[in-house]
């Protein structure tokens, strides 16, 4: 899944200041362990898009709690596919289904 990640300026403009932003981060990672992990603006504010496996939704506390409780975050989570999953998912049959 897509897991996309927004801070509002505080706390996190905080947290830089007392020198913990980096290491509250890296905690973070070291705990959620994405695939790949992308740090951007969105909507003027810090974000960042990270890459992560989801094999039941009882996970998705475990990999937005800590954005919620060090950063007051909004965390949102998208369905994503790689080619292959694509190529599996019988698209022809579905054209001809819904045709």
């Amino acid at each position: 899944m897509l897991m996309h990640v927004q801070m509002p300026l505080e706390p996190f403009n905080s947290s830089v200041r007392d020198g913990t932003a980096g290491e509250k981060l890296q905690r973070i990672l070291e705990a959620i362990k994405p695939e790949a992990a992308y740090f951007t603006e969105q909507d003027g504010k810090r974000g960042g898009t990270f890459v992560v496996n989801v094999g039941s939704p009882s996970e998705v506390p475990r990999l937005a709690e800590p954005f919620f409780l060090l950063f007051d975050a909004s965390v949102e989570f998208r369905v994503c596919m790689k080619p292959e999953d694509l190529a599996a998912a019988g698209l022809e049959g579905l054209g001809e289904e819904w045709s």
